[in-house]
């Protein structure tokens, strides 16, 4: 027996089908919206006044560094982990497994 799984995109603003998932950031908060072509015209026609201005970002190789807040909750999490006798790397991406198990013992 086969399965098939359908996506469809549903146009944001009017609830109608979406051509199109548009992505843009403002400030430090990334953002994607699903628009039907007329919309993405409209969305795209009231930047251009700001893009035809604006310069582009220059990127480095690196993200931008993680706030102080973060930084401590990961190293909560590591520490935790090592009490636990849980191997954890000293750096690097926690596993989300490990990640639950935290949040599940200390109930955050």
């Amino acid at each position: 027996m086969a399965t098939r799984t359908t996506v469809a995109l549903e146009d944001d603003l009017d609830g109608g089908p979406a051509d199109q998932t548009l992505q843009f950031r403002l400030g430090t908060v990334e953002y994607e919206i699903d628009l039907n072509a007329r919309n993405a015209s409209r969305f795209r026609s009231q930047m251009a006044p700001f893009v035809d201005h604006a310069r582009k970002a220059a990127r480095g190789a690196r993200g931008p560094a993680r706030p102080a807040s973060v930084r401590q909750h990961s190293a909560g999490i590591r520490a935790w982990a090592k009490e636990q006798g849980i191997a954890v790397s000293d750096r690097g991406r926690i596993p989300a497994s490990l990640i639950e198990q935290y949040e599940a013992a200390t109930k955050r």
